[in-house]
């Protein structure tokens, strides 16, 4: 049997995304739910592993996929250690790693497990494209204002750097012979200054930058320290306060920015009035980005699934078009961007990185 597919697996908290790629097609893809009872069964996101690779494999049968067909099975990236971008091979210490969670656990950290256990089986490649750990800061970037705290990359990396190539290639260029700043706009937000393809800062969306949908972004100092020490607040609630709900959430009571639109087209001035702060607060901080890369921007991206907004994208470009043309890719098509990042590799256009070799 000639093997010609292309296996891709992201996992979600409570599903699995999973395609067939063949030829750079996407031939089939599908959402395997998990429900909450089957879930609350693991102790551990990483005990999950063997669970879901099944129903995977059982989805694999439903659609008449032999493993014998598949060229090489590529997951979505964990929280790994820093490392530079690309495409990775799945090596039995980054196995380890996304086990142990050592930047945290994530349902992502299934990703190159599952796909590992698959591809081991089967004697073909497994390669994470892209992870959110991906760390190409200057020194510079890593300096907080506290020595105790450096500065964390932690980054949509995947949909960014798709989004980049994509706009760099409808610019007829290379991503590594262009200065952009992609702004990924989600339920957190990533705005990151793309250096000739690598990502020299980002705000941290469970830290900084503007709020979101449903995170606070950054925030006074001291009025956090003294709702930390007010005694009102335990550790885990004030987590939850500034991420899951905080931003539109917090403000209006709804993490889904059509709802906010809705309340506008009502006549609601107060939704406005935080809608346009949280176009604001993209904006300024897309300001910052430009500050990074000397002002030497070929090209302002928007993307993510809030970029499907025209009145955000509107408010958005008024007021950073001066630094540079703003170009709009709504969504995030991580199933591709994985996708490609093996084929990258298949095709021998690029070679797979070694975790070992490349974590700092």
């Amino acid at each position: 049997m000639v093997r010609e597919n292309l296996l891709v697996i992201n996992p979600g908290s409570t599903s699995t995304k999973v395609a067939i790629f063949r030829n750079g097609d996407n031939i089939i893809q599908k959402n395997l739910n998990h429900s909450t009872e089957e879930i609350d069964k693991f102790e551990k996101i990483t005990d999950q592993y063997q669970y879901r690779m099944m129903i995977i494999l059982e989805w694999l049968k439903e659609i008449n996929i032999s493993e014998k067909s598949l060229a090489a099975v590529v997951g979505r990236g964990g929280l790994l250690k820093p490392m530079p971008s690309g495409t990775y091979k799945v090596t039995k210490t980054m196995i380890e790693d996304l086990k142990i969670g050592v930047q945290g656990e994530h349902a992502s950290n299934l990703g190159g497990i599952i796909a590992k256990g698959i591809a081991d089986a089967e004697g073909i490649p497994a390669f994470i494209v892209d992870p959110v750990a991906v760390d190409e800061f200057e020194d510079v970037a890593r300096i907080s204002g506290m020595p105790e705290i450096p500065r964390k990359s932690l980054v949509h990396a995947l949909n960014v750097r798709a989004v980049g190539r994509r706009a760099a290639r409808d610019m007829g260029k290379a991503l590594a012979d262009v200065n952009l700043i992609v702004a990924h706009l989600g339920g957190g937000i990533s705005i990151a200054p793309l250096k000739q393809g690598k990502i020299i800062d980002v705000n941290n969306a469970n830290e900084g930058g503007p709020f979101s949908p449903e995170r606070a972004g950054g925030l006074p100092n001291g009025a956090i320290i003294k709702m930390c020490y007010s005694g009102n607040y335990t550790q885990a609630e004030m987590k939850k306060k500034t991420v899951g709900k905080a931003g539109l959430v917090g403000y209006l009571g709804t993490n889904d920015a059509r709802d906010a639109i809705k309340m506008i087209e009502n006549g609601d001035k107060n939704a406005d009035l935080i809608f346009d702060a949280m176009a604001y607060q993209i904006a300024k901080e897309i300001g910052a980005m430009a500050a990074v890369l000397k002002g030497k921007v070929d090209a302002v991206v928007l993307t993510g699934g809030i970029a499907y907004s025209k009145l955000l994208c509107e408010r958005i470009s008024r007021r950073v078009q001066f630094i540079a043309p703003v170009k709009i890719y709504p969504g995030e098509d991580e199933m591709l961007a994985l996708s490609e990042g093996a084929q990258r590799v298949l095709s021998g256009e690029e070679r797979a990185k070694i975790y070992e070799d490349e974590v700092k």
